[in-house]
C-alpha cells in the first residue's frame, strides 16, 4: 500500500474545524480527518529530545526525520483507501499554524487548512458552550477565571488562552514566509456556501472530485474528550450544513473591541499568497 498523503487542519477555535473534518470524510480517500489529535505536541516534545541534551549527538537530519514522520504515521496506523489510491490524513492541532516548516519539512507538498471566524463570533460561541453547561464549570477557562463574563472573555483572550494562542499562531503563519502553504477557510463562507468552498477545498488539497452531502454530515461526537473537558457538546456536528442567525449574545464593548479581526477577507491583505476560501 502506498504511503498516505499527509495534510494538517489548524486556525481559530470555535470556526467550523469539526464540520469541516466531517465533510470532508465523506471524500473516499480521507481516511483520517477529525478534532484535534495528540500529534503536533508528540512531534514538538519528541523534537526537543533530538536536539538538545545528551541524546542529540545519536540524531542526524535523516534518522530525526524518518522518526519524527513515524510519530503521526504509526499513530494513524494502517488505513483503508480505494485501490490505486493513496489514502488521506489530516491531522488537526492548533499548534500546526506555529510549525507550518516542520511539517513541510516532514511531508512536503502538504498543506495546512487553517479554519477561520469573525472573533466576536468565536467569543459569543466559547461563551454559549461555556452557559450551556453551567453546573459542571467548564475546564476551557480555569476556575480562578470564571467570575463573571469579562474575566472569562480576558482568559480567553490572553496569550496563553484559548483563543489567544489561535490567534497569534494564525498570524505568525498568515503572515510568514510559508503562507503559501496555508488554505485559509472562512466559517461563514463555508455554512452559507458549502458547494463551492468544498469544490476549491478539493482541488487545493488534490483530492479526487467528489459530491459532498451537506444535508446528511455525520460525525462520531468525542464524549470522552468532552466530558474531559467539562464541556458537553463542544464538537457536536449539526447533520445540516447551514448557518443558524442569532444575536451576538457579547456586550457591546467587547464586540468593538474585536471589530476589524477578519483581515483575511481583504485581498490586500495577502502577503505570502495564502488560498482564501472566504
Amino acid at each position: 500500500m502506498p504511503l498516505p498523503l499527509v495534510h494538517f487542519m489548524s486556525g481559530l477555535p470555535r470556526s467550523g474545524s469539526t464540520l469541516l473534518a466531517a465533510i470532508l470524510r465523506q471524500n473516499p480517500v480521507v481516511a483520517e480527518a477529525g478534532y484535534i489529535s495528540p500529534v503536533a505536541p508528540m512531534i514538538v516534545k519528541l523534537s526537543s529530545v533530538m536536539v538538545e541534551g545528551e541524546y542529540q549527538t545519536e540524531f542526524d537530519t535523516e534518522t530525526r526525520d524518518r522518526v519524527l514522520r513515524g510519530v503521526l504515521l504509526n499513530y494513524y496506523g494502517k488505513l483503508p483507501a480505494p485501490e490505486r489510491q493513496r489514502p488521506v490524513i489530516i491531522d488537526n492541532s492548533r499548534i500546526w499554524c506555529t510549525r507550518v516548516g516542520l511539517a513541510n519539512a516532514l511531508f512536503p507538498g502538504s498543506r495546512i487548512i487553517c479554519c477561520v471566524r469573525d472573533p466576536a463570533w468565536i467569543i459569543d460561541s466559547f461563551e454559549r458552550l461555556i452557559q450551556k453547561n453551567p453546573l459542571l464549570g467548564s475546564k476551557i477557562v480555569p476556575i480562578e477565571r470564571r467570575g463573571n463574563l469579562y474575566s472569562r472573555i480576558d482568559y480567553i483572550l490572553a496569550a496563553d488562552g484559548p483563543f489567544g494562542f489561535c490567534w497569534r499562531a494564525f498570524n505568525e503563519a498568515y503572515f510568514g514566509d510559508m503562507a503559501h502553504n496555508l488554505i485559509v477557510v472562512d466559517y461563514d463562507r463555508l455554512v452559507n456556501d458549502p458547494g463551492g468552498t468544498m469544490a476549491i477545498l478539493t482541488d487545493a488539497l488534490q483530492l479526487p472530485a467528489w459530491r459532498y452531502d451537506f444535508e446528511r454530515v455525520q460525525f462520531e461526537e468525542p464524549v470522552a474528550f468532552d466530558q474531559n473537558l467539562n464541556s458537553p457538546g463542544q464538537h457536536i456536528v449539526r447533520e445540516r450544513v447551514g448557518a443558524v442567525h442569532r444575536r451576538l449574545a457579547i456586550p457591546p464593548e467587547i464586540a468593538s473591541r474585536l471589530a476589524g479581526g477578519t483581515f483575511w477577507r481583504d485581498p490586500k491583505k495577502n502577503p505570502g499568497g495564502a488560498t482564501i476560501i472566504a
